[in-house]
């Protein structure tokens, strides 16, 4: 009986070590797999924490940010946001620090080096503009500061920061001659307005725009009857007054050689294509939350993959041009507003129309209101600048979101004056309703700054007086 048990007992354990030599190959193999894997979802289990909200999409490539030995590479981050760095006249650019003079403050904080300042996967140390940075990183170097400002005095040396104070990389709108020159601006300016898109104009001056096309100049390869809704959209969108016909998207012709050869009939239309007449956009929506993940080779972003709250129903929609501008219709005004709203489901979206910001939307849109005087999602989001030689609507929708007092001069003074604006952006509340009512408090910095300006022109104009006594 004793015999009998133990050879039990004795298979019973053999057994087990087989199935745990198994399970020890499995997890090894899938380990492994995960490993080498090229962007597979298995990689997040070797994620040592969670990734900031600007780079999560595109954490499964690891090497876009570390070399082989998954040592973090500068000049990745380089790559990305340089032309970002130049755009925004960067106040702390390296070669700032490579000057001699600035030696001494290498030993204290190596600030030629973005990854001083910028790490990933330590949630616990990670801010709300997701960055991971020591909060008194200014005052290394800015030690005098209390001296050379007495208006200073008193701030928390950890403050630098505070929204409508300084930044450090971009400071376009809180440079002193700035504030300076817009302070005592009323809250709401004399002709509040946005710029107007100019393309149709900007082609026609170039020479580039073609002659309006009826439904008796369509060439789309489609059976007649299923054709009709399409149809209906292109005679009423800019694409139809402006010459481009079906074939122009569904069959671009390719240059070989010397000559233009037609592609075979395609009923999607590629990223490519839209970027061959509308490049600036293209690019700026490249470089956004929206379309940053097909930048990098991913499969575009779902609404789902967004960590902001959106709305159920759109969980599996897949962020392309027409996510947007619907085929053939290309409505910019849907576009501007109930694009974005059948996705987002955050406060601040969904008290867009409860806003004053709305009424003026729909009195334009209704024409009870001139254009360019309403204001839309995409009038603050995606704001119309100048560049290409014309005004560019920007399509990289985060472009000004972090720090917002990017947002500033792009937008807010289109219709607002700089002090208001600053207020507005520092008011997390204010926010959150979509910028319906007045900040709860006003920041000081145009007060400070001009204060300042005036106390160096009274020291200026005494020396000149005691030059001109003596």
């Amino acid at each position: 009986m004793l015999r009998s048990t133990g050879n039990i007992v004795q298979r019973l354990v053999q057994k087990v070590w087989v199935y745990w030599i198994l399970a020890t190959l499995l997890a090894c193999g899938f380990m492994g797999y995960a490993l080498t894997a090229d962007r597979s979802p298995a990689k997040r289990i070797f994620l040592p924490g969670k990734t900031t909200h600007g780079h999560y999409q595109i954490e499964l490539d690891c090497h876009a940010c570390h070399t082989t030995s998954f040592e973090m590479k500068q000049d990745a981050c380089v790559g990305c946001h340089v032309a970002e760095l130049k755009q925004c006249k960067d106040t702390h650019p390296a070669t700032k620090f490579i000057d001699p003079v600035n030696a001494q403050r290498l030993k204290v904080l190596d600030a030629t080096n973005c990854l001083t300042c910028h790490k990933e996967h330590v949630p616990e140390r990670t801010y709300p503009m997701g960055l991971s940075l020591p909060t008194d990183y200014c005052y290394h170097c800015h030690t005098t500061i209390f001296e050379d400002r007495p208006s200073h005095q008193g701030f928390a040396f950890n403050s630098c920061q505070t929204a409508g104070c300084h930044n450090y990389h971009d400071n376009r709108a809180l440079y002193e001659n700035i504030l300076v020159k817009h302070f005592g601006e009323p809250d709401v300016l004399e002709n509040p307005h946005v710029p107007s898109r100019d393309y149709h104009d900007w082609l026609k001056s170039r020479k580039q725009l073609g002659s309006p096309l009826t439904a008796a100049d369509q060439d789309s390869k489609l059976p007649a009857d299923e054709i009709t809704t399409a149809l209906a959209g292109w005679l009423k969108s800019s694409h139809s007054t402006a010459g481009v016909n079906c074939s122009g998207c569904h069959q671009p012709p390719v240059e070989v050689g010397d000559t233009e050869v037609p592609q075979t009939w395609s009923e999607s239309v590629a990223l490519d294509v839209c970027s061959g007449c509308h490049k600036p956009e293209a690019e700026g929506w490249l470089g956004g939350l929206h379309g940053m993940r097909v930048a990098d080779n991913f499969p575009p972003m779902q609404v789902c993959d967004a960590r902001l709250p959106m709305k159920s129903a759109a969980a599996h929609r897949l962020l392309t041009c027409n996510s947007c501008h619907p085929a053939h219709q290309y409505d910019t005004h849907l576009a501007a507003v109930q694009a974005c709203l059948e996705c987002h489901n955050d406060d601040h979206s969904l008290a867009y129309t409860r806003s004053s910001h709305f009424e003026l939307w729909t009195a334009e849109t209704n024409g009870k209101s001139p254009a360019g005087s309403g204001v839309s999602c995409a009038t603050c989001h995606m704001p119309r600048e100048e560049g290409a030689g014309r005004i560019v609507v920007n399509h990289n929708q985060n472009a000004n979101l972090e720090p917002n007092e990017k947002m500033v001069r792009s937008v807010c003074m289109n219709c607002h004056g700089l002090e208001f604006s600053i207020d507005a952006l520092a008011d997390p509340q204010l926010i959150n309703k979509c910028f319906e009512g007045s900040p709860a408090k006003h920041i000081e910095s145009a007060q400070m700054a001009k204060d300042w300006f005036d106390r160096k022109q009274r020291e200026r104009q005494e020396r000149l007086n005691r030059r001109n006594s003596q």
